[in-house]
């Protein structure tokens, strides 16, 4: 018909929508939230992905809710950004909440469009990323918005072990909406943002207790208290920049091998190895000397770093191909596996084996911590995730001895015994059951009560134990050690055996899943 809008017009309008939706909550709202620190979640993705590569899917999409006045309601992309990009050329899916829009709050459209994203990442294999930025359920929406939250997480799990899923927490993230970064595999928030279930106003009203926001569910009380999150972010560029890093380290999904980027091919002697860790036993040291040296240009990223100090966990590359490292800190509380070291190990381990990331051990453990807190906390439990982790993972394990090794941590360590599928070990290492100090006064107690000279005598007794028992020559006679190697030569042994090793399979008994210790 004559009055029929032209193909031009109707590209006019198209145009106009877009920019209209591009702007969300409106360019006060935009200003409010730089003026906080903070980007907006279009700025996000633009900084996140490669340049023009990002499609956005759910534009026009719309809620359907008109109870309490949101029949007049605008909202924009229903307060979420949603589509595909690249990043370092490999597709991803991408979901970034606006806060300019009704705060990010989530209602069905919204959660919806989330889900869809999720479905797309299962169906083609590629990495999800969630930016939260959101003060939590849509409450017009009522029980629509809080099913749409439930069908989140169900794709969380599902997304669970079949691709890398990353949240970014840039901003509020409160009640059932801090469910799902926790469901995720790794949690980015920044200094900006704050996470939890119930709020300081809630908490006050309930238990009496007073406490601000940043303490309640700010990064560094995720990172340091509650292990909640892996990587702190000073602002959301920062957030972006350990996104794209952790990625680079990281397969497409469970069937893809992780990327080999960049392989240095170096691999000789490195003869400082030989003086970081001292011989006596007591005295600490940084593992992280070794970590940098062993890997590719000394570039580790770090998992968690201020979280169970204990144990230091993160990802490197050794000729290109990447590593999961899990080593003991023998500068913080000597090295030793606690409850908190147990859970942040395991975890580690267990996502290394779903994306196919080889296992290096690096082992200077004198036990699992003692005390009564730590057995009514469930030391036992959180200790046979460990053994758990490592046993069930089928991965190439290479396991490097530095020094103690002792009893049950010796296991949990991932020991011959539990797979490792190459175990090389310092001079310097002491393996054995505990000890010789202990060891001494449980088997030859009477000895040294009956003696002339008892002090004299339990020194000859531990001398006569490290000589027998805590040497790493004991441990490869016995066929639990493969080598005894020079420090200097480290890196050069990991990398023959991850090459060795690259084509490891393992067929295990098929069942539906083994049963983790909780």
């Amino acid at each position: 018909m004559a009055n029929d809008p032209t193909m031009e017009q109707r590209l006019e309008q198209l145009a106009e929508a877009r920019r209209k939706i591009e702007l969300g909550g409106g360019e006060d709202k935009i200003e409010k939230q730089h003026a906080k620190g903070k980007l907006t979640a279009r700025e996000r993705i633009n900084l996140l992905v490669d340049d023009d590569t990002f499609f956005e899917t759910g534009m026009f999409a719309k809620h359907r809710t008109t109870h309490f006045g949101m029949d007049k309601a605008d909202a924009p992309a229903d307060g979420v950004v949603t589509g595909s990009g690249a990043v370092f050329g490999r597709p991803l899916h991408i979901a970034s909440q606006d806060f300019t829009v009704m705060g990010g709050s989530a209602g069905e459209t919204q959660s919806n469009k989330v889900a869809a994203m999720m479905d797309a990442s299962a169906t083609t294999g590629t990495p999800f990323i969630f930016i939260n930025d959101s003060g939590g359920a849509r409450v017009q929406e009522g029980i629509d918005s809080l099913s749409g939250y439930g069908k989140v997480f169900y794709h969380n799990v599902l997304l669970s072990g079949l691709v890398p899923q990353i949240s970014i927490i840039a901003g509020p993230c409160a009640g059932g909406a801090a469910y799902s970064p926790a469901l995720t595999d790794f949690i980015i928030q920044t200094r900006q943002a704050n996470m939890f279930i119930t709020g300081p106003g809630v908490i006050k009203s309930v238990t009496g207790e007073e406490v601000t926001t940043e303490q309640l569910g700010g990064a560094d009380a995720h990172m340091t208290k509650s292990g909640n999150i892996h990587f702190i972010a000073d602002d959301d560029e920062q957030a972006i920049l350990i996104a794209q890093k952790l990625l680079s380290f990281l397969p497409q999904n469970n069937t893809e091998e992780p990327p080999v980027v960049d392989p240095d091919p170096v691999v000789e002697s490195d003869y400082e190895l030989r003086d970081i860790v001292p011989v006596e036993g007591k005295k600490g040291y940084d593992v992280r000397e070794i970590i940098t040296r062993i890997v590719d240009r000394g570039d580790f990223l770090e998992v968690q770093a201020g979280f169970a100090r204990n144990i230091v966990v993160g990802f490197g590359r050794i000729v290109g191909r990447t590593v999961g490292v899990i080593a003991n800190q023998p500068n913080v509380m000597s090295g030793v596996l606690d409850i908190d070291s147990s859970d942040k190990g395991s975890q580690f381990i267990r996502f290394c084996n779903a994306f196919n990331i080889p296992l290096v051990t690096l082992v200077d453990v004198p036990g699992f911590m003692p005390g009564v807190a730590q057995e009514h906390g469930g030391i036992i439990r959180h200790g046979a995730k460990m053994l758990y982790a490592y046993s069930s993972a089928s991965v190439p394990k290479v396991t490097v001895e530095l020094r103690k090794s002792y009893g049950g941590a010796h296991l949990a360590m991932c020991s011959k015994d539990l797979g490792a599928d190459r175990v090389f070990a310092w001079p310097t290492a002491e393996i054995a059951v505990m000890g010789a100090e202990g060891a001494v006064n449980v088997v030859f107690r009477k000895e040294i009560a009956d003696a002339e000279d008892p002090a004299a005598k339990r020194e000859e007794l531990i001398a006569l134990y490290k000589e027998t028992f805590s040497t790493p020559f004991m441990a490869a006679s016995r066929g639990l050690v493969d080598d005894i190697i020079d420090p200097a030569d480290t890196r050069r042994h990991i990398a023959n055996a991850l090459e060795i090793l690259a084509n490891k399979r393992v067929h295990r008994p098929k069942k539906k899943h083994g049963l983790s210790p909780s």
